[in-house]
């Protein structure tokens, strides 16, 4: 039999190690960030043309290199971190495998710039596809300058599976803001399509923080600071009564590197737990600084999961460490039982007793009679002289002096009935208001059928409804506003305010009239009907929310998702007491829609009891 098994050709294992390395354009921008902070750059820019579809470019002022290692850094496993496999256990740079590089260029046309200062000349290559097409002398500035452009252009089915550049475009930026917040010590600039998105000077992380999600997040932030012999904690978490329905503000940085551990946020919510609502998540911004020993990075393709050797006594330290904080500046309750001295007694008053109160009784004194004279303890006196109370006949005098007499004016009062109905039959009587509908532990609405029972989920039929109703004014463009007596400023960090940008059509169409749209703020003058101003904030976190989760990429899909968020937040809740007419009302309302029988999120409204199951029930 012939042998079956042979090596693989280098571009090929290049373009298969891409697949892991390499899933859409913000996991390039991640390796080459990470690689500009390794060679010690000091400013680091970021160009992007088409949500990174068309071009990549990332220029620093780092170390550069030299000739010979500018080609070998495009070899697979190649470089500069690891020298045995002992240095995998003390890790303290981004990028260690050496595969980066090669399975870019694998799937890319890259042409990287790069000099050492001692240099006169710098380097010039140009990939395409693993294969070298250039390499020659250049004048460029000390550093390095790599371009990344039509990624993907020789796998087109890896292509096609890239979403919308919106959506690509939010994950680029994600990248961007979780290697900036790792480094406020560095700086940082992104440009897409030619205009400005970031400029991150030199700062403090309090100050990287709000510069990358706006002013108003300086009043939210509660520091963290705590030191052990296993754990280093610093940073920030946000105060309880700013936490958002989305998971946008929550980082974890370990030893510089962003990482993601649902262990660990665990922690943190234990810590805040009952001073946050259901449904919301406090943000945090947190580094923790561990021996490089106790850890390993090289268990995922992204490094973005670690693993611990002793994670429960992390989760203890950072549960403890936040609960402190929280009691610290006092955001959170917390028994004192340190004794406050203004509260103590004098010296001077010690051996001193508190006066005896007496009680002084003017034995003559009589309000019954007519001339009296009060004495007081202090010594004055004031008397008074009440006035003899009138006849009690001479109230009624002259009320009959006007002509009329009074039994003549109830005798004139009519009362207007209607005249009765009686049925055909008298034996059929006909009952009013007859009752046909029960809420069942405020979540269920019970109705009768002809055929048995029908039980309805309130929260799922309501939003059945209001989903309908939505998505016709999204479509017809037509909208009823209530206007608000005052005018209501929410302000939301940059790239939630790039979201209701692309949004602020559709939501103007459901019947939000904005004032003012900034870059970081925005007004309200009208919202639509039956909508209560304090439930506008949390519609607007949730539809981000959703928008961030289900990245719609059509226009249609965004329309069908704002219509599915707002009657998600606006929808009867589990809990609600209903009155008989709200009830028969919803009941009505659902078996008008189209499709009565799943809400928005394809789950089931109602079911169906008939007389036959109950039946077999009493067998």
């Amino acid at each position: 039999m012939a042998d079956i098994i042979q090596l693989l050709p280098d571009h090929v294992a290049n373009q298969i190690a891409a697949g892991e390395v390499v899933q859409r354009p913000a996991s390039v921008v991640k390796e080459l960030l990470e690689n500009s902070i390794d060679a010690g750059a000091t400013s680091i820019k970021l160009v992007i043309k088409d949500s990174g579809k068309t071009l990549i470019q990332v220029i620093d002022n780092g170390k550069g290199m030299s000739a010979t290692d500018a080609r070998l850094s495009f070899e697979r496993h190649a470089t500069s971190k690891i020298r045995s496999a002992e240095d995998l256990f003390s890790l303290n740079t981004k990028g260690f495998r050496g595969e980066a590089l090669a399975s870019i260029a694998a799937i890319a046309h890259v042409e990287l710039k790069t000099k050492q200062d001692q240099d006169e000349l710098g380097t010039i290559i140009e990939i395409e596809g693993s294969e070298i097409k250039n390499q020659e002398v250049t004048v460029t500035p000390t550093g390095t300058s790599l371009c990344v452009k039509h990624l993907f252009f020789n796998i087109p089915a890896r292509r096609n599976f890239l979403k919308s550049n919106n959506v690509e475009l939010r994950h680029i930026v994600d990248e961007f803001q979780r290697v900036a917040l790792a480094h406020p010590d560095l700086e940082f600039l992104m440009y897409h399509n030619g205009s400005e998105s970031f400029n991150l000077p030199k700062s403090n992380y309090r100050q990287r923080v709000v510069n990358i999600f706006g002013n108003k997040t300086n009043e939210k932030l509660v520091p963290v600071e705590e030191e052990t012999e296993v754990l280093k904690i610093s940073g920030f978490v946000g105060k309880p009564e700013f936490a958002k329905r989305t998971r946008n503000e929550q980082f974890f940085f370990v030893n510089n590197r962003f990482i993601k551990s649902a262990y660990l946020n665990h922690a943190i919510n234990s810590a805040f737990d009952g001073l946050v609502k259901d449904g919301s998540h406090p943000s945090y911004f947190l580094n923790l600084t561990v021996d490089p020993k106790s850890i390993d990075i090289n268990i995922h393709p992204t490094k973005t999961e670690i693993k611990f050797d002793d994670e429960h006594t992390l989760y203890a330290i950072l549960r403890s460490a936040v609960k402190h904080s929280l009691g610290q500046f006092n955001i959170a309750p917390v028994l004192d039982f340190d004794r406050d001295n203004n509260l103590d007694t004098p010296y001077n008053f010690e051996t001193k007793s508190a006066p005896t109160p007496t009680v002084e009784v003017d034995r003559s004194f009589n309000p019954f009679r007519e001339d009296k004279s009060l004495s007081r303890s202090n010594g004055s006196t004031s008397s008074y002289k009440k006035e003899p109370a009138a006849q009690w006949e001479s109230l009624y005098v002259g009320l009959e002096s006007k002509g009329t007499k009074t039994e003549n004016d109830f005798s004139e009062v009519r009362f207007e009935s209607e005249p009765e109905n009686t049925s055909l039959f008298n034996g059929d009587k006909q009952i009013e208001n007859k009752q046909t509908t029960y809420q069942l532990h405020n979540k269920y609405i019970i109705s009768t059928i002809k055929s048995g029972m029908m039980i309805l989920d309130q929260h799922r039929s309501h939003q059945r409804v209001l989903y309908e109703g939505l998505l016709k004014h999204l479509t017809v463009k037509e909208s009823v506003s209530q206007q608000l007596l005052f005018p209501l400023s929410l302000e939301f960090s940059t790239s939630e305010m790039d979201i209701l940008t692309k949004l602020k059509v559709d939501l103007e169409h459901t019947g939000f009239v904005f004032l003012s749209f900034s870059e970081e703020k925005i007004e309200i003058t009208g919202v639509p009907v039956n909508v209560p101003e304090s439930e506008v904030s949390i519609i607007l976190e949730q539809l981000i929310s959703d928008v961030e989760q289900e990245v719609p990429d059509s226009h249609f899909s965004a329309t069908d998702l704002l219509a599915k968020s707002m009657a998600k937040s606006l929808a009867i809740k589990t809990g609600q007491s209903l009155s008989r007419f709200e009830q028969e009302h919803l009941v009505n309302s659902l078996f008008a829609c189209k499709e009565p029988t799943v809400s928005p999120t394809n789950k089931v409204t109602f079911i169906t009891m008939s007389v036959d199951d109950f039946d077999k029930k009493f067998i």
